[in-house]
């Protein structure tokens, strides 16, 4: 099911119809952190990719089922909260060499703009701001689909990912290896899979 409707540019202006199923999804939304991940994927010596995620983040989503114009997307990320599976590695990216958390302790996304790319494929544009230094991104994401969970919570699901150099955000360090190239990867992988939980209509 698309979330937004896409514009046929042959069609005569006329304003469609919206689908009632989309425009019970136009509402907005806190992202679940304990059922979402925020990731990332980087080569690792030339042969093999390390992955890694944050554990703290928090989030909100504005969903306009009738105008994607409208929607919206910000998260913020607790650097501090990174984790590769090894605390030593871990250490160093919070440390100056990288992220300097104790310095610069989130990492923020703010949209600016969203379109449908066919089907239930979006495109989200942004501001990612990581060490002071804000630049544009573009997330390419699935539009999972909608439920109500067990406790009659309307959720929406996304997932998807960005292709990032993290020399663009000041994250340049890095070690040449004795057979040529270098310990880590200037290209980074964004992923992202996220779950969102309708707000409670205001009372009247």
């Amino acid at each position: 099911m698309a979330l937004f409707n896409r514009k046929n540019n042959d069609a005569p202006a006329t304003t469609a119809a919206v689908d009632p199923a989309l425009a019970a999804l136009t509402g907005d939304y806190a992202i679940d952190a304990s059922h979402s991940s925020i990731g990332f994927t980087v080569r690792h010596a030339m042969v093999t990719n390390v992955r890694g995620s944050f554990g703290e983040h928090e989030g909100s989503l504005k969903l306009d089922g009738g105008n994607p114009a409208n929607s919206a997307a910000s998260i913020d990320v607790k650097i501090a909260s990174v984790s590769t599976g090894i605390a030593d590695r871990d250490g160093h990216l919070v440390s100056g060499d990288f992220f300097d958390a104790e310095k610069f302790p989130l990492m923020t996304f703010r949209s600016t703009a969203a379109e449908q790319l066919g089907g239930d494929k979006y495109r989200v544009t942004g501001d990612l701001t990581i060490k002071d230094v804000t630049r544009p991104l573009a997330i390419d994401l699935e539009f999972n689909g909608s439920a109500t969970d067990v406790y009659g919570n309307e959720r929406v699901g996304f997932e998807g990912s960005a292709d990032i150099l993290r020399s663009d955000w000041g994250l340049t360090w890095n070690a040449a290896l004795e057979t040529g190239g270098v310990m880590v990867s200037d290209k980074v992988k964004l992923n992202f899979d996220i779950s969102a939980i309708k707000a409670a209509a205001p009372q009247a």
